[in-house]
């Protein structure tokens, strides 16, 4: 079979290129390894930023749509001290620029938004390889296969496309996020509700933060952030419970009661990275977007970059004749962005840049109102 532009992986970045494409009445095919959406949960709470994620929801013409899914009130941000003491607190009036919505919810918007058949599920990629003159062929795990005049790695941090255009290999960041679920947390653990709040808490102390989010449903989605080698995190969820409990001693009680009153076992979520300012020589008929292209430590951008990358490569082939020049326009337009600090970098310097992590963050955000009264 062939197809003019393949998208390989459903995630955001893949999803939002596909929209744009069809918004110009350009077809495309996504190919995803899991079975369908349901396949695995994907994922908490998004703050979409206006300077990047509302610009790719915006060319994706579903800016109505998307305002239905944002949860009043989780702009709400509060940091706590370890003993449970509020440093700084800020409510949602709803003029912020970060509304917050559900990962999984912006990724079925996306889904629907497509014409059926779009994306292909249950197509795992064993194999890509050029063929001559830009075109490529990708093989699945199920015997199939498909040749492409545009391949557009979408497939995360693990890329099967990467290797067509880099040698790269994401290495471990030195982070782990241990993440938990607490469902119906204000009848059921009322004390760490409350100190959570309406939306987003942090308790941050050197090389270790508590991370918690309000979902709906008062479920509580917290990722507990540890700055550990690999080897140190126990693989038995109890025996990791306790590890990482042990880790938080002295710690105020609604704080500890995100890591011991998880609904579902620890999940553990090591932290990848490809090399800083990572770059390849343009080559006809391929390319990357999202993870793929420049996997970070997560610091609040990495969905917001996959989306306006996914847009902007959908607008730069819309508006060229040649596809080939428009990826390569594309891809040094990525470049130029990636290479532009980020308000979350900034964020994770503040968060374990020094001996007082709040007091960091105090800092941040004090002239982030001074700038935004």
């Amino acid at each position: 079979m062939d197809t003019p532009v393949t998208i390989i992986g459903a995630g955001l970045a893949g999803l939002t290129l596909a929209r744009v494409l069809h918004v110009h009445g350009i077809p495309a095919i996504v190919f995803e390894g899991e079975v369908s959406p349901e396949a695995r949960t994907q994922g908490g709470m998004l703050d979409i930023h206006d300077y990047n994620g509302r610009r790719a929801v915006e060319a994706a013409g579903l800016l109505d749509e998307f305002r239905g899914l944002v949860l009043p009130g989780r702009q709400a941000t509060r940091i706590v001290a370890p003993d449970g003491t509020v440093l700084f607190e800020k409510d949602d009036d709803g003029t912020g620029g970060r509304p917050e919505v559900q990962r999984g919810e912006l990724r079925r918007l996306l889904i629907d938004s497509l014409p059926p058949g779009t994306v292909r599920w249950g197509h795992k990629v064993t194999g890509v390889r050029a063929l001559g003159a830009g075109r490529h062929e990708v093989s699945f795990a199920h015997g199939g296969a498909v040749v492409t005049d545009l391949l557009v790695g979408a497939d995360g941090a693990w890329s099967r496309v990467r290797p067509l255009l880099s040698g790269a290999v994401p290495e471990y960041a030195g982070e782990t996020f241990v993440e938990t679920l607490l469902y119906d947390a204000d009848r059921r653990h009322p004390v760490a509700a409350a100190l959570v709040g309406g939306g987003t808490l942090i308790g941050a102390a050197p090389d270790r933060m508590i991370n918690a989010h309000r979902e709906r449903d008062a479920t509580l989605h917290t990722y507990v952030m540890l700055t550990r080698p690999r080897e140190w995190f126990a693989a038995d969820p109890a025996a990791l419970t306790a590890q990482v409990l042990g880790e938080f001693d002295g710690w105020a009680p609604g704080l500890t009661a995100l890591i011991t009153g998880s609904d579902i076992p620890p999940v553990l979520r090591p932290h990848f990275a490809l090399p800083a300012g990572h770059r390849w020589v343009h080559r006809p008929g391929v390319t990357l977007i999202g993870d793929a292209a420049h996997l970070m430590a997560p610091d609040g951008e990495g969905a917001n970059h996959a989306m306006l990358d996914g847009a902007e490569l959908g607008a730069t082939l819309a508006a060229h004749f040649d596809a080939d020049l428009a990826v390569a326009e594309f891809e040094q337009a990525m470049a130029e962005r990636m290479a532009e600090p980020s308000d979350g970098s900034e964020f994770l310097e503040h968060l374990f840049g020094g001996e007082d992590p709040p007091q960091r963050l105090l800092d941040l955000f004090a002239g982030a109102q001074r700038q935004n009264p």
